[in-house]
């Protein structure tokens, strides 16, 4: 039941819904349009959607059988080797081949057969003198060495030995080791054929063979 304004009242927007819908900006309600759900959009996609009977059951193939190639043999031959080799060596059966370590070292003048190292290793040059530097510190081990090899020059050696240690348990490492090389790399170089680590009996990775050259 509308109730007219009493008198006096103000009412600015009286008439104003007769006056938009005069103008056309009635709400035309029958035009709205209802958002489509998920299941209506998906049916509304697959309405041409046909199903091929033929791939309602599609049969398994078996695997494909590999053929190894005769290097993948080798590589598994070799590895049950180094495999065999390994577990000897754990239950004292074998010994690990030094030159064979990241340990070892060796060098030979350009000038010479490259296999002499390889010799020199293996013990084929006897040994005819040798120092220790155990218990030395760098500044000693250098003296010490340099006068043990100028007098071997002297005496006219041929093969001598070295023994600097393995530095195991130097927190630095193998010091004199490593200053050895840079000694033989160095200053001493021109006066050396070749050198290399040791046999296991002689010293093994803590001592080196060194080859002289001829006065």
């Amino acid at each position: 039941m509308k109730t007219e304004p009493s008198e006096g009242t103000f009412t600015p927007f009286q008439g104003l819904k007769k006056a938009l819908k005069r103008r056309g900006y009635e709400e035309d309600k029958s035009h709205t349009k209802k958002e489509p759900t998920d299941e209506e959009i998906f049916l509304d996609a697959m309405a041409d959607v046909k199903e091929i009977k033929e791939f309602r059951e599609i049969p398994l193939s078996d695997p494909p059988q590999f053929k190894y190639l005769k290097e993948h043999s080798k590589i598994s031959t070799e590895t049950d080797n180094s495999v065999e080799i390994l577990q000897k060596i754990v239950n004292g059966e074998g010994k690990i081949r030094l030159s064979d370590t990241g340990e070892y070292i060796e060098w030979v003048s350009p000038r010479i057969r490259q296999d002499v190292a390889q010799r020199l290793h293996h013990g084929d040059f006897s040994v005819q003198d040798y120092i220790d530097l155990h218990g030395m510190t760098l500044s000693e081990a250098e003296e010490a060495f340099r006068l043990f090899f100028q007098d071997a020059l002297k005496r006219r050696l041929f093969c001598i030995k070295v023994i600097h240690g393995r530095g195991l348990r130097s927190p630095k490492g193998p010091v004199l080791k490593e200053a050895l090389k840079a000694w033989l790399q160095g200053k001493f170089r021109k006066w050396i054929l070749a050198y290399s680590s040791a046999k296991d009996c002689d010293g093994g990775l803590g001592a080196m063979y060194i080859i002289l050259k001829s006065q």
